[in-house]
């Protein structure tokens, strides 16, 4: 087998990170309350006699408590709450409520996974962090991640868990549970600029198969959608990527990858490689004849999720598209919010799956992990589950606190009046007596209303306790578009040698991609590269899955 550059943490070096993470707590500040049992010796007093009883010779001693004093947590994008957006004020209530120290590293979401990566072999090991499925399942067979099985199973929180079966298909066959899903996973739907399609003259209700949806976007760039004058200086769609960095995948550009699923996934109980596939090929195809002839924005193949938010939505809507797919409910408001404060026409349109795609693709759900630091002592990470896992689904003061932010700076109960975007055609005005809950103006926004913090209050598994409920009506209809339109996406794999190359496979799909819709190189040539690139890797991956 070839040798290939990792670009995630490979086996070996996982293996030897579970080994060396019994050294967490000193990077971590945190001081072990406890010793492993075969070190602790319990004092015992007979009468004036004091005698030193080994505890493995005792039944009787009770488990010290673990004393944590810091937790040290690493998030992606997910945590809106940022640090220009309130979250020394978020920290600083979650320490209030819950009385240790809380240390947040917040990584660029684009590149999420490789950070993680690099953070690991830098020896700087988090206690908690969240993960995406695809990387939760990598790391789930590494020995890394603390099995929480018994602890979610007598947590206090289970009595109002009302989605159970999301954390139950997280546990493994043997009943092990690496990670804790507050939320189920949500998914993409195509918006589309309403003032677009009534200058182009397509009705939203019209775009029944993947060839209305090819037409609307030439129409978008041939024509004049933007108003501007000039014909040809806008794009049919923009995607953060021709193909997703992380599953499901295809959830960015749908309609061009259809019925191809360009990963490692099960079908008919067969796990196959979904890349080199005939479907695949033709995926391709679509993209490249779409690239060229300006439906789609060449820019999709290296923006990130902010870039092509940003350019979709900027203020100046020369370069811009008509369609974007992107993630449903809240970002419904979202992206809605965001062209209003640019002045651009905010009317959107969600597009009903065409025929060809079916439906959009619900994810798997994203996952908080805890790092198990390998001393076979579970007092410190039983310690960590009670403070930051248990806590987040309490239900009132904390649960809130992921849910919509900080109290007096993301949200609030107090009477008070504002105003966004004072002055203008759009200007709104929100009145709020004593006692009522209700969201404030963004931190870093005066004139956006803030929507929620890190757990989307219309996808949690546990709902709040305490009445506070602010649901914009655009993302409560977003929410029920999705569930009305949308399928699981297929399982994640998890195998060891999934988990060493799984980079290098993701690396040689983008190159076959690129070489096509850029170079012009021919699908099967660029097919052939891919498979004398990672062909055997994918084989033995697949022996692995389907040996199990």
């Amino acid at each position: 087998m070839k040798k290939m550059t990792k670009k995630v943490v490979s086996l070996g070096l996982v293996a030897t990170m579970a080994l060396s993470l019994a050294a967490c707590n000193k990077s971590t500040g945190n001081e072990a309350g406890t010793t492993t049992a075969a070190q602790q010796q319990e004092t015992t007093t007979k009468g004036n006699t004091t005698e030193t009883t080994s505890t493995a010779e005792t039944t009787t001693a009770a488990p010290q408590e673990y004393k944590l004093d810091k937790i040290k947590v690493v998030v992606n994008g997910t945590l809106t709450a940022n640090e220009d957006n309130g979250q020394a004020e978020f920290e600083k209530q979650w320490e209030d409520a819950v009385g240790i120290d809380l240390e947040i590293t917040q990584l660029d979401h684009s590149g999420y996974t490789d950070a993680v990566g690099r953070l690991f072999v830098s020896g700087d090991y988090p206690d908690v962090m969240i993960m995406s499925a695809e990387m939760f399942k990598q790391y789930a067979t590494t020995g890394i991640l603390w099995d929480m099985a018994d602890a979610y199973e007598n947590a206090e929180f289970q009595s109002r868990i009302t989605l159970p079966a999301v954390n139950e298909m997280l546990k493994d066959s043997e009943g092990h549970l690496y990670g804790f899903a507050p939320t189920y996973g949500n998914g993409c739907v195509t918006y589309v600029k309403k003032a677009w399609l009534d200058a182009v003259g397509i009705s939203a209700d019209s775009i029944k198969t993947f060839d209305d949806y090819y037409n609307m976007l030439l129409a978008f760039h041939n024509g004049d959608p933007d108003g501007n004058g000039v014909n040809g200086d806008t794009y049919g769609v923009v995607a953060a990527g021709y193909m997703g960095s992380e599953a499901p995948w295809i959830n960015y550009m749908p309609e061009f990858w259809q019925d191809a699923y360009p990963a490692i996934y099960q079908k008919d109980g067969v796990w196959i490689d979904g890349f080199n596939t005939d479907a695949t090929k033709a995926a391709i195809e679509r993209i490249a004849k779409g690239v060229e002839e300006g439906a789609i924005d060449p820019q999709s193949l290296t923006a990130s999720t902010k870039i092509a938010r940003e350019k979709w939505f900027s203020n100046d809507q020369t370069g811009s598209s008509g369609a974007f797919t992107y993630w449903a409910g809240s970002w419904y408001q979202t992206l809605t919010d965001n062209l209003i404060k640019n002045n651009v026409d905010s009317e959107l349109v969600m597009l009903a799956p065409i025929a060809e795609v079916g439906a959009y693709l619900n994810r798997e759900a994203p996952v908080w992990v805890i790092i198990d630091d390998g001393d076979g002592d579970d007092s410190r990470e039983q310690a960590i589950f009670d403070a930051f896992i248990e806590t987040m689904m309490d239900g009132d003061v904390v649960q809130t606190l992921w849910t919509y932010g900080a109290e007096d700076v993301h949200w609030s109960t107090h009477a008070e009046e504002f105003v966004l975007n004072a002055g203008t055609e759009k200007e709104k005005k929100y009145s709020y007596e004593e006692g009522k809950f209700h969201l404030k103006q963004s931190p870093n926004d005066p004139n956006s209303l803030w929507k929620k913090n890190a757990l989307d209050p219309a996808l949690v598994i546990s709902p709040l306790t305490n009445g506070y409920v602010d649901i914009s009506s655009l993302a409560a209809e977003g929410n029920k578009f999705f569930t009305s339109n949308c399928v699981d996406a297929p399982a994640s794999p998890s195998s060891e040698t999934y988990t060493e190359y799984s980079g290098d496979i993701y690396t040689a799909q983008l190159e076959c991609i690129t070489a096509v819709v850029n170079d012009g190189v021919s699908v099967d040539d660029a097919m052939a590269t891919y498979v004398s690139t990672v062909g055997e890797i994918v084989d033995q991956i697949l022996a692995e899955l389907n040996a199990q």
